[in-house]
Parts: structure tokens; sequence; C-alpha cells
């Protein structure tokens, strides 16, 4: 059993204060994961990369731990850990291979790559959430794994699990994807996003607008499942009563229907509001005196999971903190998922595996569920007794919900100083006049919409939901730092994260360059897949600056030859993911998928522990 002695004496917002970290390897792996360590006040040391330019770029990252608790800790990052390394040697590749220029593209009906790097930054918060459990798991005296693998390519694997789940299922979608999309345009030129959870505002905002009846009815369907989808093929009678009508009419329309819109931002109009803070979430123990920990707490033993023992509540809506509590359910806490009465209505959403949605069971399978009506006192004194036994409470209900019943951070810390509660929100109240916090107007808002665009394709935030995925990575990443600063302090910690926080980690790079005065956008062109006689190909980065007069001779090859003729020519390349539903029998991924108890499609976790 763990002793349990006086707290360590550390800044009260920084878990990491002692703590020293070494840090070799890309940029695009490690930048992220850097400034998130140095946020919780680890003291990082990043060694310039060695050997050439392109070597560099598609190396390994490594990470190694010292200080009190620490020793011995290590991380390794790759661009291929469950990809063969051809295949996946850089963003670009790993984008391609992985299905995610598939998704990303069905908006335009041709793969289309992220000009963000999203699979790195994805794997990047994944690696600092190693180090993180590693670090727990050794606080609570426990004897779990100390050194920690991840990939990007697993990384984007994970992005997409409800679009492989949803696409491998034994029934269609229920809305088809087709091209199409927001944002839509006014008549001054203004892009715009839309918002409208119902359909009741939908109808109204179109109808003040004078849109065609038919237009109104026959688009909600694909725009209420673009969430889904990656693609929302409504009317082209909307997109031109959009572009019939000024900025300023569109706004008294939703402001008149109960609607939401919110024009997109530059990346130049970005950096000029504010220096983006140095982390997305906010870390801040409870008063009082440090309480000792439950009698007999169960602790990871050798070969168990390392949050094993752990009772996570969660309360979420969506994507956002079902993910966040789904990630922490694989590293082995037990969830116990608060749904309302009946059920979680997405639990029916097709397509479905036996009966069940397979997209929720991508974010939920594991999960123990409890129904409880938070709206009425009793419903509420339930959940403030599951929470006096619980180690986390997490949310994302609607700001201010929480307090409104009684159930904010300070009532449920009364209950269990010990807790740490977890609010991962839409803007964590730090953007003034902001619009409704959902992932595509905080695309919109935050220069995402430019970010994942290259210069020569109008700005657009991406249909796949690139900030709800973040956001819950994100959210697991302030989790687990809540608890080791729980282990370290004593005390139980409130904690918020954001979508306004992901989106910013993913655009620093492009801020950077426009605080700097330099083109924010990357250059026409890129990673754009090149087209092959049955198919797409998709060079390195690196290897698309050179192609030159490529695309013309590759567009008589099958894709496969395209992919032998740029490797010979000394250019990494891979075949472009095309079908989701095909990706589990694909050479590249040999073994790497699973079925769960209801037969649909999980994958590969995100880590590897030894």
């Amino acid at each position: 059993m763990k002793t349990v002695g006086p707290p360590t004496v550390i800044d009260a917002h920084r878990p990491l204060e002692e703590v020293d970290i070494r840090i070799s390897g890309p940029a695009a792996l490690t930048a992220p994961a850097l400034g998130h360590l140095r946020a919780l006040g680890a003291t990082a040391h990043p060694s310039p990369p060695g050997g050439t330019d392109a070597a560099a770029r598609s190396g390994p990252a490594h990470f190694a731990a010292t200080g009190p608790g620490a020793d011995g800790i290590t991380a390794h990052t790759a661009w291929a850990d469950v990809l063969p390394a051809a295949d996946a040697a850089d963003e670009a590749t790993v984008q391609a291979a992985a299905g995610m220029m598939h998704v990303h593209g069905r908006r335009d009906g041709t793969p289309r790559g992220l000009a963000v790097d999203y699979a790195a930054t994805c794997a990047s918060v994944l690696t600092v959430q190693g180090l993180l459990t590693a670090l727990l798991s050794r606080a609570r005296g426990g004897s779990g794994a100390t050194d920690i693998a991840t990939g990007a390519d697993r990384a984007a694997l994970l992005t997409l699990s409800q679009y492989l789940a949803a696409a491998n299922a034994p029934e269609a979608e229920a809305v088809a994807p087709a091209p199409g999309g927001p944002p839509f345009t006014a008549a001054c030129g203004t892009r715009f996003e839309l918002e409208a959870l119902e359909p009741a505002p939908w109808a109204r905002f179109w109808r003040e607008l004078g849109a065609p009846e038919q237009a109104v009815r026959a688009g909600w369907p694909a725009f209420q499942f673009r969430y889904a989808t990656a693609c929302a093929p409504v009317p082209e009678d909307l997109h031109r009563t959009a572009n019939a009508a000024t900025w300023t009419r569109i706004r008294e329309a939703a402001t008149a229907s109960g609607a939401e819109v919110c024009a997109l931002y530059a990346l130049a109009e970005r950096a000029a509001e504010a220096v983006p803070p140095a982390a997305p979430w906010t870390l801040a123990p409870f008063t009082g005196e440090a309480a000792p920990p439950c009698a007999s707490p169960a602790l990871p033993g050798a070969g168990a999971l390392p949050l094993a023992g752990l009772t996570v509540l969660e309360a979420g809506r969506r994507i956002q903190a079902p993910l966040a509590a789904h990630l922490l359910g694989l590293l082995g806490a037990d969830v116990v998922r608060i749904e309302p009465p009946g059920g979680d209505p997405l639990r029916g959403m097709p397509p479905c595996t036996s009966g069940v949605s397979a997209r929720w069971l991508a974010l939920n399978r594991g999960k123990r569920a409890v129904e409880i009506d938070v709206k009425s006192p009793a419903g509420r004194a339930e959940l403030r007794e599951l929470a006096s036994g619980a180690d986390v409470f997490l949310h994302n209900w609607a700001p201010g919900r929480a307090e409104q019943w009684g159930l904010g951070p300070d009532r449920l810390a009364s209950v269990n100083p010990r807790l740490v509660y977890a609010y991962t929100s839409g803007w964590a109240g730090r953007l003034a006049g902001a619009p409704m916090g959902t992932d595509f107007m905080v695309q919109a808002r935050t220069g995402v919409g430019e970010a994942a665009r290259p210069v020569d394709e109008p700005p657009a935030p991406s249909l796949m939901t690139l900030i709800d995925v973040l956001g819950g990575l994100v959210g697991t990443e302030a989790v687990l730092a809540g608890l080791l600063l729980r282990e370290r302090t004593g005390r139980g910690v409130r904690v918020e994260s954001s979508l306004l926080g992901a989106a910013e980690t993913l655009t620093a790079p492009a801020l950077r360059r426009a605080a700097a005065g330099r083109d924010p956008r990357r250059p026409a062109g890129f990673r754009r897949p090149l087209q092959t006689a049955d198919g797409w190909v998709a060079p390195a980065d690196d290897a698309a600056r050179a192609a030159g007069a490529e695309p013309a001779r590759l567009r008589g090859m099958a894709t496969d030859q395209a992919v032998v003729a740029l490797r010979a020519a000394g250019r990494s390349a891979t075949a472009v993911t095309t079908d989701l539903g095909r990706l589990p029998e694909d050479p590249r991924l040999h073994g790497a998928f699973t079925r769960d108890v209801h037969g649909s499609l999980v994958a590969p976790s995100p880590w590897r522990f030894a």
C-alpha cells in the first residue's frame, strides 16, 4: 500500500515544477508537446535536429524525463508506429495513408490534405498524456510503464475512429456523403459559418432570408449530419439565397431566428487580437487543507493499466467530453457515463452495429452507464453521491448550467475535497462576444478555416471535426495533469480546457508566422495529392516540392506504379486511402484493427506502454 506523506511543496498550478525533460526530434512532433510541458512547469531542453533537413523532419521524437519521481521515464513519438515507415514518412503521407485526406476532402469530392499538421499535433498531445500517465502511476505508488510510444499514424487513426466505425458498419449512413457544404457567402463576399442545433432555428433563418421552402426542408438533414459525414450537400438554392443577402441582413436573420452566424476570421486578424496563452487549459487546486486519499486505494500493479483503480464520472455530449473520458478509460480508469432518462439518444444514430450506433461506440464503448435526471433535485442529489466517491467528474454542459443545477466545482468539492472537477468548454470565457462554442464556429472564429487550406483555396473550416477531437485530447491531458497535481498537493483540482485552446494549439505555427509579418498560409497546392489512372498518390511534403512535371506522367500510371516511380526517384510517397470501408484489409495496416463485442470496428490504441 502507498505510504501517504506530506504533500510536495510546488507551484500550486504546475505539477511538473521539478521535472526536467530532454527533447529531440522533428519540430512538428515536438513543438506542441514542448509548449504544453513548459506550461505544466517542466524545464524542457530541446535539442537541435541533426543530420539532413529531410532526415530531421522524418525521424522520431524522443523525450527523457528526470527529477523527483520522474527518473527513467521516456517517450518516443514516430511518424510510423503502425504503418510501414515507407508509407508514413511525414504529415502528408500519414494523412494520405490513414484516410484523413479522404475525409477532409469529402466536401470537395476529391482527397485534400490539411494544410495544418493535424496528425503530428494530436500525436504530440498524446505524448504529453503518456508522460503524465507514467508520472501519475509512479506518484500513486504503482509499478506502471516507464516507456511510452505513440505515432502520428496512431493519432490519425484515433481522430478518424468515428468515421472508420461508421464506414465499416453493416448499415448505411442516414445521409449519404456527397460533395458540398458551408461556409456560405454574403453579397459583399463575407464568408460565414452557420450554426443551428435544432431544425426550427434553421428553418426560421432561411425563411427570414426568403429561401425556397423546398430547399429549406431538404437542406436540414445534410446540415445536421455534417458532424458525422464531414460533408453537407445542402441545396444550391441556399447558397444563392445567402449570396443575395447583405452581411447585415444575414446577422439580423440569425438574431431573429435563434441561429448563429460567424464570419471567417483571417489568421492575421486572429494574431492581432492577442498572443495565445501558454496553455490550452487551467488548473486550480481547491482551497482548504490537503485531504488524505481514500482508505486502501487501488493502485496499478504489475501488468495493470496505469489508471486502474480510478473512477471517472462523465456527463458529456457529442464528441469533446466523451472522447476525453474514452481515453481515460483506455488508460484503465473505470468510466461511469451519466445519461438522461431513457439513455443517450445518440446510441441509435445510424449506422448501427448490433442495434448500437457504430459512431457512438467509437467514443463510448466500455463505459458503464447510469441514467440520471440532473434537472430534478433527486437526480442532482444522486449525482453528488456518485461524485463523493469518484476521482474525476467531467462534463461539457453549456456555460453556467452546472452552477445552475448545484453541480459546480465548489459544490462538488464540498462533498469530495479530492475530486478533479473537469470542464471541457467551448471558449473558457476568454473571447468576448464569441458565438456558440461548437466545432465549426470555433474553426471560423479562430482562423482554422484559413490555416487548414493552402493559399490557392478559399478559406473554409474543415467539415472533419478537427477541433472537437483535438479538444477531447486536450481535455484528457488536462485531467491527467489535474490528477498528478492532486497526488502532489493532496487537494482536489478544478480543471478547464476548451475548444479555443485546442484551436490555438493547432494554429500556433501559422499565428507565429502571421505575427512575424510572414504569410501564415501554406503555398499553392500544398499537400494536394496527385491523380493516377486508378486513384491518388501523395508525395511527402519535401517530395511534392520537387515533383515538377510529375503530375502528367503519374496520371497515366496505376497508383502502385506511381508510388514505385516516386520512390525510385528518391521521393517518399504513399497511396491515398479513398475508401475507409476497405482500410482494415489494407496491407499497410494488416492486423491493426479489432472488433468489439457488438462487431464494431476498433482503431488501435494511441499508445504502447513498456
